[in-house]
Parts: structure tokens; sequence; C-alpha cells
């Protein structure tokens, strides 16, 4: 039996929370911008679960744990002849399930969802220090088309 098979796709739940901001800030990046334990995030769940255009979902490990997290967001439009869009954010698979065709079979499952939404394209942001994230995505079939531009507010 591979690891896929062990694994199951789900929308999270409130009681992920923790479990998601853990995984979220088990790395470089996310270390130095998540805060495990702060309130702000069960605010953030139930405003993502109460949103019909947006999908949390996750990785569920056959031990219960929490092993991978995705946000799905359904974007309407008027550009690209009114159509839809599936915006991919908050990217994160543990780091034991690197290098097993995980994130791929992730991906995989998420464009296909997005697909049965009948959205036109599936878009996405990688931080440009990601040179591994970048690589694969661009595997994936993704392109570089655009440069992306944040103002952010702290």
């Amino acid at each position: 039996m591979s690891v896929i098979d062990q694994l199951k796709l789900r929308q999270a739940v409130a009681n992920d929370v923790a479990a998601i901001v853990k995984l979220l800030s088990d790395d470089p990046l996310g270390a130095k911008r998540e805060k495990p334990g702060d309130p702000a995030y069960d605010k953030a769940f139930a405003e993502i679960d109460k949103d019909p255009n947006n999908e949390l979902w996750v990785i569920e490990g056959p031990d219960k744990r929490v092993l991978g997290i995705l946000q799905l967001t359904f974007i309407p439009g008027l550009s690209h002849l009114a159509g839809w869009r599936a915006q991919i954010e908050g990217v994160r698979v543990a780091d034991e399930l690197t290098g097993k065709g995980v994130g791929t079979w992730f991906f995989k499952q998420m464009i296909e969802r997005a697909r049965e939404k009948g959205v036109r394209m599936v878009q996405l942001t990688s931080d440009k220090t990601r040179k591994d994230a970048i690589r694969f995505y661009e595997a994936l079939g993704f392109t570089a088309t655009h440069e992306g531009f944040k103002l952010k507010f702290e």
C-alpha cells in the first residue's frame, strides 16, 4: 500500500485549527509569521467556513493527524469572459511526506475540484525564495505569467 493510499483528503473542521497552524508554522517563513495559540485563527476559520467560495482542505494521516493544508478560494470576475478563478493559498505538506508524491496528488485533487466548479483558471503565488516550490508548481503546468505585488499592513 502506498503512502497516498493511507491518506484522506477532507475539508477542515474547527477542531483542526491548532494542527493547521502548527503545520503552517513548521517552516522557515511560517515560523516568522505564524503565532500558534492566537485566537485570531479560530475567528479566521469561522469566516472561511461560512463562505461558500472558500474551502480549507486538509490531508489526514492514518493516525488522524493533519499532514497537509491548502485553501481554495473561488473568485468571480468580469475579465476572461466573466470567468471564475480558483486561488490556491496557504499550502503546506508535512516534511515527512516530502518526495512521496503527496503534493502532486493533493494539487491534482484540488485542480479537479476547481474544474468541477467550472473555473477558467487556477492561480497561486509563491514566495520567490521557495525555489523548490516554484519548480514543483512549474512541473504541474503552472506558468509564471505575472509579477506579483503585495502591500502589507501590520
